[in-house]
């Protein structure tokens, strides 16, 4: 069985207050650092197609418009070890140029060098996709890569 690209070749996270988010071509992640021993009935979260709320004890943690549509009955949460949130969304625009510049409208933001960073990483794993023979996870790219990078699906075999 052949490891996920994603393991392989590590995340580019976005640090916040609450904990990180980071993506893939596909998925947009969520962690939350939750106080040590918080429960599943202490959390309250909606995933919506454009928007997420999510309360911890009731306290709002996260509210507010997504940076893109998901498919929201693909997306989910877990407690994980009851201190770590992990939310799943998946996106509903999977194209490598799809990298979402913050998580949430004007919120969350990736830095410019953190951006570049994720826009890199989702254009490896597009090459990994359109290769399967080829390990592109410790890979390093240059030159064109926003947006996907460029397309080669006019070329000939």
């Amino acid at each position: 069985m052949s490891v996920n690209f994603d393991e392989r070749s590590g995340v580019v996270p976005c640090k916040t207050p609450w904990g990180c988010w980071y993506q893939t071509m596909e998925e947009v992640f969520i962690e939350v650092e939750v106080p040590p021993g918080t429960q599943s009935r202490d959390v309250r979260c909606r995933l919506g197609i454009r928007d997420i709320s999510l309360t911890v004890r009731d306290k709002q943690i996260l509210e507010g418009r997504l940076y893109d549509s998901t498919i929201s009955d693909e997306s989910t949460w877990t407690l994980e070890d009851k201190k770590l949130i992990r939310i799943v969304l998946t996106k509903s625009n999977r194209d490598a140029g799809n990298c979402w510049p913050s998580l949430l409208e004007g919120e969350y933001s990736a830095d410019p060098w953190l951006q570049d960073e994720m826009q890199k990483k989702l254009t490896l794993e597009r090459f990994q996709r359109e290769n399967p023979g080829f390990d592109f996870s410790g890979a390093e790219i240059s030159g064109n890569y926003s947006k996907g990078g460029p397309d080669f699906s006019g070329l000939q075999k």
